[in-house]
């Protein structure tokens, strides 16, 4: 097989790959028609099972894994009787809590807009509006049978509006209290340039019989409008899980819905990531908790379906008298992936760069680090081709001597395929006796292509799932790296550069063959014209580097050597 086939062969292996990745679905869509309250009119749960105080949390308990509070109904946007909304602002966060259970119910981002178009509107992270639902719940649960401040139970507040403004920390409390005597401080404990927020849970018990309560935290999640979609491939969004066992393991809206699941989780999370963002709820560290999954259907056609991930900790028991804790941590922001792994061990890992990471992260870092030097992706983009490309120049260099020797030996091949003529045996055992006698390996000038391919797809991942490119310019009109060159650009000198580079390489001698290739810089360049900017440009920088090597290597080198 000769290289223009074989190029031809795995240009056509990356189209499909690429169209598997675009139709390939990592979950399910539900279908809308439901939310409903999972609370029964006894207050109890729907996940059965029970803890043993101080014990494993390998069995989630009666919780009430609720689908939250009255303001997610379909059907009116008013709120809950009684409820009031507590408003909080720091320097990275405009947040909204509600007094029933002391629920994160809106998360907006504010160091990154909806859009281009729309820089003044904050991105929503978390937010409790019915189409696009994803809100931070958690609470105590009772083992007795006794009244706990759960997230459906209604908190008095001190005040409705918070601001971190020049302090480095801003604490807000809720307070609850049973009617025997037993009085809980939920704080939420918010930093300066922090994305992370901590929940503790301050119990005093001044009833007469102990008191053993457990914690739970659970994201809800209806899949909605605001999910940042790739215009190509579709990237996960759904629920991971992580803990000793499996480091990352995901649970898409499809497998909750399929079937509920409860497994251990110490030492990890759980997370409802999209394109470029995550909320994560995660324990400490040591402390005994099992992750559960629920998938609730209304039957209220107004409302939604939605899918529920949480933690379930072990319970403590906390005598007359005594003074109980819990912490944990929420976590709601960008997947940056150095300030995520400070959270938690593993979290960074929900910025998947897919099953080529081993080469997508090195890749990524040395971009990071450009950047650092430069202050522009693009450019970075363009610098790391150089660096790429002066890495792989020996494999390069010696890819295209093959291919220049290969040129030369074109008029041979024309006369054997007029000597044999349609004798496909006879063609091919001289053409390889030619390549014997000549010294020539056939496959040697593909090296170079074949390397570059998981390159390629690395590369196509780092851009795709990084936070940093997303709605960084270059210039002129490439105002977005991560989205496609809106006036095409980029993709038709990626064509022409693709062209002027066969014209470098030996022609096949098969006329299909030859035809076939004349088309398909037209083909990549309309193909190209999907993928986001930046990985165009990489591209483009690619092939106009690799035509001056193979122009230096066959007329410098090759012409001062071998001839």
């Amino acid at each position: 097989m000769d290289n223009q086939r074989l190029f031809l062969y795995t240009a056509l292996g990356l189209i499909t790959f690429l169209i598997y990745l675009t139709w390939q679905q990592t979950y399910h869509p539900p279908q809308p028609p439901a939310i409903v309250e999972t609370i029964g009119a006894e207050g109890q749960g729907v996940v059965a099972g029970s803890q043993a105080v101080g014990g494993s949390a390998s069995n989630v308990g009666d919780l009430p894994i609720a689908a939250g509070s009255a303001n997610t109904s379909a059907v009116s946007a008013e709120v809950a009787k009684g409820e009031k909304r507590v408003s909080v602002k720091t320097d990275v966060l405009d947040i909204q809590l509600s007094s029933i259970g002391g629920t994160l119910t809106n998360v907006n981002l504010l160091d990154y807009s909806v859009s281009l178009e729309d820089q003044e509107t904050p991105f929503a992270l978390i937010n409790n509006e019915p189409l696009d639902l994803l809100v931070a719940e958690s609470g105590l649960q009772s083992r007795q049978g006794t009244s706990a401040p759960t997230h459906k139970e209604p908190m008095a507040v001190e005040q409705e509006s918070y601001e971190l403004g020049d302090a480095e920390e801003l604490k807000v409390p809720f307070t609850w209290a049973s009617d025997d005597g037993v009085t809980v401080t939920k704080t939420y404990t918010f930093r300066k340039d922090s994305y992370v927020i901590d929940v503790d849970y301050a119990i005093d018990n001044q009833s007469s019989e102990p008191y053993v309560v457990n914690q739970y935290r659970q994201l809800k999640r209806k899949p909605g409008t605001k999910d940042e979609k790739q215009q190509f491939v579709n990237t996960y969004i759904g629920a991971v899980v992580s803990n000793d066992e499996d480091r990352y393991q995901k649970v898409d809206f499809g497998d909750i819905e399929d079937e509920n699941f409860n497994q251990d989780a110490t030492n990890g999370w759980v997370a409802m990531i999209e394109h470029y963002f995550a909320t994560a709820w995660v324990p400490d560290p040591g402390e005994k908790n099992s992750a559960y999954s629920l998938f609730v259907e209304n039957q209220n056609p107004a409302d939604y379906n939605h899918y529920v991930i949480g933690l379930v900790s072990s319970s403590q028991s906390i005598a007359p008298g005594a003074q109980g804790a819990f912490h944990t941590k929420a976590f709601a922001g960008p997947k940056i992936q150095d300030m995520m792994a400070e959270v938690a061990p593993h979290l960074e890992l929900t910025v998947d760069f897919g099953f080529l990471t081993i080469i997508a992260k090195p890749i990524f870092l040395l971009l990071k680090f450009i950047h650092g030097f430069v202050g522009n992706w693009g450019w970075a983009i363009i610098l790391t081709v150089f660096v790429i490309k002066a890495l792989l120049y020996k494999l390069s260099e010696a890819g295209y001597k093959s291919m220049a020797r290969m040129k030369k030996l074109q008029p041979k091949m024309a006369a054997l395929k007029e000597r044999h003529g349609d004798d496909r045996a006879a063609m091919g055992q001289a053409t390889m006796e030619m390549y014997k006698k000549e010294k020539v390996n056939p496959l040697g000038g593909c090296l170079p292509m074949l390397v570059q391919m998981p390159i390629f797809i690395a590369l196509y991942w780092a851009l795709l799932e990084s936070v940093e490119l997303r709605q960084a310019p270059w210039i002129l009109w490439i105002e977005d790296l991560s989205i496609r060159d809106p006036f095409f650009i980029l993709p038709v000198l990626m064509a022409a550069a693709m062209y002027f580079q066969q014209k470098l390489n030996p022609a096949p001698t098969d006329p299909i063959q030859a035809k076939v290739m004349q088309f398909l810089p037209l083909i990549f360049g309309v193909f190209f014209a999907l993928f986001p900017a930046g990985l165009v440009l990489y591209w483009v920088v690619n092939n106009i580097l690799s035509i001056a090597q193979q122009w230096y290597i066959t007329r410098i080198v090759i012409g001062v050597t071998d001839e």
